[in-house]
């Protein structure tokens, strides 16, 4: 008895020990079905420990309640055997993540969830997303009838695990477009000219892709607002190029402003159809709390920032100096001079 006792003490001891058996950092996947022993022997194979069958019947007398759960596991050396076991009793599975840029088009958000790391892709390369596709379920109260899921993904980073899909990403973004949403149009100033939420989601889309600078972003949309309600087309560059699709090679030309597509700003009055690419939580805050001004023109100075104008005369003024005399070899995206209204 005395023996059995000592043993059991030796093993406790040994469980409580860090492993000096581990030399370098090991990377387990637990399947599905495997009990202790054969998990055991795994990582025993892997250099984790010496007595995986022992470890394994320890637990199996004391702890039998005890269950390891499935997904992959990290190790790193200096762990004690209990440390490694209570890891996967706790569940304490190795973590990934994808990040879905502020701007990115879908076809964009698409192409990072294929590249993700360990993330299971289900989609084909030429999926037709639809809320059966994704299993979404419509909110008529904040989004129309949809054609279009551009936009529709809120841009963040999000953590997963091994064996998640690129759908259940979505199905996340998705629902976080509509939480972010809800906020902005429950925060939303008054007399803004948007009939829906929708509507507020296309704004915060052009603001997100007309400015680099997060400090812009309330002013842009004063701007884009003043406009509507003056009934003066927004012509904003990043439409245009929505609305060229793959014709758009990287340099926007005068011929393209006046290449009429249904998301052209500059030949169409009011706002796009669909958003133009994924707004953040700021952009969405910015269309629903412009800023107030006069302001109805911008002209890009060439480091990432606008120069804003009340009037034609100041604006024309501001094109020459950013656009002429400096010849910023960046391509302006601001209302043009020459408007029609």
């Amino acid at each position: 008895c005395m023996l059995a006792v000592s043993g059991i003490q030796r093993w406790r001891a040994y469980l409580d020990r860090p492993l000096e058996y581990q030399t370098h950092e090991v990377e387990y996947l637990l399947p599905k079905g495997a009990g202790f022993i054969r998990v055991a022997n795994d990582l025993q194979a892997q250099g984790i420990w010496q007595h995986g069958r022992l470890v394994a019947w320890y637990y199996r007398l004391f702890e039998p309640e005890l269950v390891l759960k499935v997904g992959e596991y990290h190790f790193e050396p200096g762990l004690s055997p209990r440390q490694i076991v209570a890891k996967m009793a706790n569940g304490e599975v190795l973590e990934y993540s994808v990040t879905l840029v502020e701007g990115s088009t879908l076809t964009q958000i698409l192409q990072a969830l294929q590249a993700a790391e360990q993330l299971e892709s289900t989609l084909p390369a030429d999926a037709v997303l639809s809320a059966d596709t994704l299993s979404l379920t419509h909110d008529a109260t904040l989004l129309p009838s949809l054609t279009s899921y551009e936009g529709l993904f809120f841009p963040d980073t999000y953590h997963y695990v091994r064996g998640d899909t690129d759908v259940s990403i979505l199905r996340r973004a998705y629902q976080r477009l509509l939480d972010q949403l809800q906020q902005a149009w429950e925060q939303r100033d008054a007399k803004l000219p948007y009939k829906t939420p929708y509507d507020l989601l296309i704004m915060a889309s052009l603001v997100e892709r007309e400015t680099g600078a997060p400090e812009e972003r309330a002013e842009i949309a004063g701007v884009f607002v003043r406009r509507l309600q003056r009934g003066m087309r927004l012509q904003t560059d990043p439409t245009v190029i929505y609305g060229l699709g793959d014709a758009y090679k990287g340099n926007l030309t005068r011929r393209h402003l006046r290449q009429d597509t249904p998301y052209n700003t500059y030949t169409r009055h009011g706002l796009t159809p669909t958003p133009i690419a994924a707004a953040g939580k700021e952009a969405l805050l910015a269309a629903a709390k412009p800023q107030s001004g006069d302001s109805l023109y911008f002209v890009a100075k060439g480091d990432g920032r606008h120069q804003f104008s009340a009037t034609l005369k100041e604006h024309e003024k501001a094109v020459r100096e950013y656009q002429i005399l400096k010849r910023r070899a960046d391509y302006r995206s601001s209302p043009i001079a020459n408007e029609a209204k």
